[in-house]
């Protein structure tokens, strides 16, 4: 593959060379983060709260109660946190629910002579998202100014009354997590007792796509070495940024229910390492030599150890933010080896410049593709979701109705794409 070139029924541009656009567009949310003036508790006055923190721990945070304009279809939401003399403020930032360009925004309010801060806001009953706190205990430079919100950031907090967490991308720690009543099941993460089990095992491939050696990690259901060869071998996912889906989120769980329930065949997963933030975004940015790395390395390296099939229609190419954007690329590089592209919150307004939206101005001028699209983004993603649409209305203009696209109550956060990546799965490969 050439950076002019991918299947031989379809040429395109020059890909944009590395190191271009290592940032979404910086685009102000267009509406404003739905706060609410009260919150869904009684706040106590001046004086000791020790009982009002037991009541609080005893709920745990965020507070969730019944919408002030008695809708049904949403809810109040209070963020809360316990400071100390010292503390000047506390920001929230729920994924996506937060502008950085108005920090101000976000910053919870004091109750006086207390130690409560409080924040609260207006949300449809079907939102869940991850949230951070940041916490600021004095010195730094002056409030308000553009060099103290960059120091607020650094002062991460984790929510000491709320015991839902995810693993944090990349630093090893965990982000507290919230959802609301009507938000999707995400059971099937859950490990089941006395269901079979398949097998997450570390590898270390080769490339010579790469110049280097990469780890990868490989899933095998229960039962892999009885399946046959040839087309009617295992189907096939690949899934970007593997160092996290596989052994921080827990794949190989979501996989054995699937398969035990019968909503998906038994199938081998590939989850290929993303190394670190910088070489992400080198790789994961349409590069041919990636597509050429997974399609030509990485599944015939599977196949030597796993009967794999050989049918793009039941193998899936998976991503999300950049992974989603190279997910559809790589699919488009090689339908040959990937029938399937699960897309979550990509990254197709990459890049910034004169270059913006790339592939899907690639995509729309060339035939179409044969490649089935599996596309989900969160409401909140006010960056992605210009381009997302444009991408949908671009596979629709080009026949590509076998294709879907959704949006869920959310913002660009694995609690989201968790069950997302679960209902894709069984759209493209269940029986």
């Amino acid at each position: 593959m050439t950076d002019g070139q991918l299947d031989s029924a379809r040429t395109f541009a020059p890909v944009p060379p590395e190191g271009t656009a290592h940032h979404p567009p910086r685009t102000p949310r267009p509406h404003p983060v739905p706060r609410l003036a009260d919150p869904v508790c009684e706040l106590p006055g001046p004086g000791g709260t020790d009982g009002f923190w037991a009541r609080v721990r005893e709920r745990g945070t965020p507070l969730v109660g019944p919408d002030p304009l008695g809708d049904a279809e949403h809810r109040a939401v209070t963020f809360l946190w316990r400071g100390t003399p010292a503390t000047r403020a506390v920001q929230v930032l729920p994924n996506k629910l937060g502008d950085p360009h108005d920090p101000a925004g976000n910053l919870m309010a004091h109750v006086p002579g207390t130690d409560v801060w409080h924040w609260t806001l207006r949300l449809r009953h079907d939102w869940r998202g991850t949230y951070d706190l940041y916490v600021d205990e004095g010195g730094g430079p002056e409030p308000g100014t553009a060099a103290y919100w960059r120091r607020l950031r650094t002062r991460r907090r984790g929510d000491p009354h709320n015991s839902r967490a995810l693993p944090r991308r990349w630093d090893g720690g965990t982000v507290p997590c919230a959802e609301l009543p009507a938000a999707p099941d995400a059971t099937d993460w859950t490990p089941r007792p006395g269901i079979p089990r398949g097998t997450l095992t570390e590898h270390t491939v080769p490339s010579a796509r790469l110049g280097q050696s990469r780890r990868v990690w490989l899933y095998a259901p229960p039962g892999a070495a009885r399946q046959p060869d040839g087309p009617e071998g295992l189907p096939v996912l690949v899934l970007l940024d593997g160092e996290h889906w596989g052994p921080r989120l827990g794949l190989p769980h979501l996989l054995d229910n699937l398969v035990a329930d019968g909503r998906l065949p038994p199938l081998a997963a590939l989850l290929p390492d993303a190394v670190d933030e910088a070489t992400r975004w080198a790789e994961l940015s349409c590069r041919p030599r990636y597509a050429g790395f997974l399609a030509d390395e990485l599944l015939p390296w599977a196949a030597a150890r796993l009967p794999l099939t050989v049918d793009p229609a039941r193998t899936v190419v998976a991503g999300q933010s950049l992974g989603g954007l190279t997910a559809a690329y790589a699919a488009l590089a090689a339908p040959h080896r990937f029938g399937n592209a699960l897309v979550q919150s990509g990254s197709f307004w990459w890049p910034t410049g004169p270059d913006a939206e790339w592939l899907t101005r690639s995509l729309a001028a060339g035939p179409r593709p044969p490649v089935r699209f599996w596309l989900s983004f969160g409401e909140q993603e006010w960056v992605a979701l210009p381009a997302a649409r444009r991408l949908r209305d671009t596979l629709a203009s080009l026949g590509c109705h076998d294709s879907s696209y959704r949006e869920y109550n959310g913002g660009h956060d694995y609690l989201c794409w968790r069950t997302e990546l679960a209902d894709g799965l069984v759209e493209l490969l269940g029986r």
